[in-house]
């Protein structure tokens, strides 16, 4: 090699390896706002792994769907499709690491199809006319490019684009969450309306006997009508609630079809058989504040996506300095395929170019990155916030509601034998028909009273859950999937 290319080759080297721009570095936990310890009393300091967390209420029904949902629900499979864009746009912005290689071959044929002709005079005087010959041309080049970034445009933007590939992958893991979480909620939902009509239907069969009773014993002139008509319409009070709770059961039923990536009706067979509200662990470790910027994926999207910011700062400070591109050539010529590598001709280009004057823009736009950057700060910042508020918020919900569910079972133990107690006086006549309809009235309410606390304490176990993170592995960094052979192609 020439010694003008060896010093041209260092010096190119040397240049390229000065990056401007800050250096991106994560936020301590502090800076961010996070504290040592919950404000709130925590059931289990040590954190625990909740990646399939919903096994944990052992129910292979809500296991089942869950897992369905996690493959086929609409918005996992648009979140996959848009890490798989993040990926090639990765693969894009890599390329630019690398030069330009290009090659380009041709062939040419010429004839003469009028004229052209020459004339020879052979050495016994004759002359010979010819006609115009054709003649081939055959070409071969290879040239290439090369970008070679002075001050690390280049490599800012790779590393934007890692970022920014890394963070679509934590956002499809936020979708799986949002899509796991939603589903178990819903099917607590459809357990508890299932036990809300039980009782519903329950205290209708009693109310139908309350008012045969009252109807015999105005037959009887022992009671006014009053009696059969105060039976007749709390009867129709209760009866009027079915029809509503039955409507809330299908709503949530056919969410859970179409959050499994079905039709509104396809699980609805499936949910047909009464089951009981799921019961979830009695401890859920929370581990401390500080896990939750590695447990929550939308934690850590909102942190790569400051990182991308940060490098973008650099990509418009380096426009301020000079760019630096290569390119060359080697090309051949000749008139037959033999011949082609007799003459060979080659070319280097370097050339620099540098922005004189541009009306302040090139400024203006590393100060909008700069900017950028400071937004993206503060919403990673806000992210955590709000995801510490989410674990308190589902924390003090489920400590609640526990402690509901234990007064409403002494609730409804009193209520039961009040009401008992009620209808065999007035059986009797101990008592009149007001008093019966009070009891088990109060015995009605605090049966739903029940089956809300306990469904209140299921979904309040499902989004603490969900705020601690729980539903992906959060020691991997989620990968885009190869494309679905079952996905349809319009093209």
């Amino acid at each position: 090699m020439k010694p003008r290319a060896c010093v041209l080759l260092l010096a190119t080297a040397a240049l390229s390896g000065c990056t401007v721009g800050p250096d991106y570095r994560p936020a301590a936990p502090q800076a961010l706002g996070v504290p040592t310890n919950w404000s709130v009393p925590a059931a289990n300091a040590q954190a625990q792994d909740l990646t399939r967390w919903w096994r944990s209420f052992d129910d292979p029904l809500l296991a089942e769907l869950v897992e369905q949902a996690v493959v086929a629900n609409t918005d996992v499979v648009q979140a996959i499709a848009r890490l798989r864009q993040a990926r090639e746009s990765l693969i894009q912005s890599r390329a630019s690491l690398l030069p330009n290689v290009s090659g380009s071959t041709g062939y040419q044929r010429n004839e003469n199809l009028r004229g052209g002709g020459r004339s020879f005079t052979l050495p016994d005087g004759t002359v010979v006319d010819t006609g115009g010959g054709g003649s081939n041309s055959f070409t071969v080049g290879l040239s290439a490019s090369y970008q070679v970034g002075l001050f690390g445009e280049v490599r800012r933007t790779v590393e934007a684009t890692q970022a920014t590939y890394e963070g679509a992958g934590f956002s499809y893991a936020a979708t799986l969450l949002t899509v796991e979480s939603e589903l178990a909620r819903n099917y607590m939902l459809a357990r508890a309306y299932q036990a809300q009509l039980a009782n519903a239907r329950a205290s209708l069969s009693l109310q139908d006997d309350n008012l045969e009773i009252a109807g015999f014993r105005v037959q009887a002139g022992l009671v006014s009508s009053l009696d059969a008509e105060q039976a007749r319409g709390q009867r129709a009070k209760t009866a009027a609630t079915i029809p509503s709770i039955e409507q809330q059961y299908n709503a949530a039923v056919s969410r859970l079809g179409v959050l499994t990536g079905q039709a509104p009706g396809a699980v609805k067979a499936r949910l047909a058989a009464v089951k009981p509200i799921p019961t979830g662990p009695v401890m859920i470790g929370t581990g401390i504040p500080a896990d939750i910027l590695r447990r929550r994926p939308d934690v850590r999207a909102a942190e790569r996506n400051l990182a991308a910011a940060t490098a973008r700062i650099g990509v418009a400070q380096a426009a301020l300095y000079p760019a630096l591109a290569i390119s060359g050539n080697i090309n051949t010529a000749a008139t037959s395929i033999g011949s082609l590598g007799d003459a060979i001709t080659g070319s280097l280009f370097a050339g620099l170019t540098q922005a004189i004057f541009n009306g302040g823009r090139l400024r203006s736009q590393v100060r909008n990155a700069q900017a950028l950057a400071d937004q993206s700060y503060a919403a990673y910042q806000g992210t955590v916030l709000l995801a510490l508020e989410d674990v308190e918020n589902a924390i003090v919900a489920l400590n609640t509601a526990r402690e509901r569910e234990r007064q409403f079972a002494i609730q409804l133990d009193a209520a039961r034998n009040s009401a008992i107690l009620a209808r065999s006086q007035y059986r009797s006549g101990l008592t009149d028909f007001t008093t019966l309809s009070q009891q088990e009235a109060a015995f009605l309410n605090a049966q739903n009273g029940l089956v809300q606390a306990r469904s209140d304490a299921a979904t309040a176990q499902v989004a603490l859950f969900a705020a601690l993170g729980g539903g992906w592995d959060d020691t991997t960094t989620p990968e885009a999937p190869p494309r679905l052979a079952t996905t349809p192609d319009n093209r």
